[in-house]
């Protein structure tokens, strides 16, 4: 640690106090992530030492924070990254007026480039929320806190647990005990994010996780085995049940939202994994400004925050 001056604590992230600072020699301003081991004997955190594992896999890329070092420290570790000035949930809970249409396209579009990026490296986030999507000074988006991550392959036979995701941005399937998915999770989260940004607040804040699922049912109906097949083999469909419930049109739920935007929401809250629109299809997302594409965005956060 003494290659580095501390400047301030940032905040909490999985298993880690994480710090601005400032390398000494080269003067670079970074973000310290430090992880402490209960007991020695106890090794490296599980969620941590998978967090390492996923980003030294992958080589760099513009939309996924870069992990630039890591070394021991007291009883623990140290990780070091990029530092970034803000995030996707302050840049949306400070700003005065909603996010512009182009504003939120840009964001959309640096989230899925991301996105794409992991699943084409066979690598599911599995926590993706605002709180996780760090912003730059000049509003650049990098995916960030890989502590749930996992890797999976393409035959989809691993058991997962389903305790992970923030609640809500938590996939359906994952709400009713689902141990075997996939990269969908991701998705339905991408879609939330989607959701929160157009109507700048969150779309299913549920309280507990049977809230969380009555939430999404109030919203997008409630599933049916011919809309939903593969919901009578989750563990636990017949734990609980629901009466019917009619979807809300999304128009109403976003108002105010181009008929191109809540088609691609429409895309990503499906209740079938496997129906979702993929992060590559990221190019949906032409139309969804009413302006030609190359119309100026002005990202810098004192814009978006002012």
């Amino acid at each position: 640690m003494e290659q580095y001056s501390i400047l301030g604590r940032i905040g909490e992230g999985a298993h880690g106090i994480v710090f601005k600072a400032k390398h000494i020699e080269t003067g670079e301003t970074v973000a310290l992530k430090k992880v402490a081991l209960r007991k020695l004997e106890d090794g490296i955190p599980n969620q941590a030492l998978r967090e390492i594992k996923a980003l030294q896999e992958i080589e760099d890329n513009q939309h996924v924070v870069k992990l630039k070092d890591v070394f021991p420290h007291g009883t623990g570790f140290v990780l070091v990254f990029d530092f970034m000035l803000s995030d996707l949930s302050e840049v949306i809970r400070n700003s005065e007026h909603p996010l512009t249409p182009a504003q939120v396209k840009g964001y959309m579009m640096m989230l899925l480039k991301g996105v794409a990026f992991l699943h084409h490296n066979n690598i599911m986030h599995r926590d993706l929320k605002p709180a996780n999507l760090l912003i730059s000074s000049s509003g650049h988006l990098k995916i960030a806190d890989f502590g749930l991550a996992r890797l999976f392959s393409e035959q989809g036979e691993r058991l997962y647990s389903h305790q992970v995701a923030t609640r809500w941005y938590r996939a359906p399937e994952l709400l009713y005990g689902a141990r075997k998915y996939d990269e969908g999770v991701d998705l339905w989260a991408v879609g939330c994010i989607f959701g929160e940004l157009l109507n700048s607040s969150p779309l299913f804040p549920g309280e507990n996780d049977i809230e969380q699922l009555c939430c999404v049912l109030r919203v997008l109906g409630t599933p049916t085995q011919d809309s939903w097949p593969e919901m009578v083999d989750l563990p636990d469909y017949n734990k609980i049940t629901f009466k019917e419930n009619p979807a809300i049109p999304l128009e109403e739920i976003v108002p105010d939202t181009s008929p191109q935007a809540v088609d691609l929401l429409y895309k990503f809250l499906v209740y079938p994994s496997k129906q979702r629109c993929s992060a590559q299809q990221w190019d949906s997302l032409r139309g969804i400004t009413k302006r030609k594409c190359e119309e100026h965005v002005d990202f810098r956060l004192g814009r978006v925050l002012s």
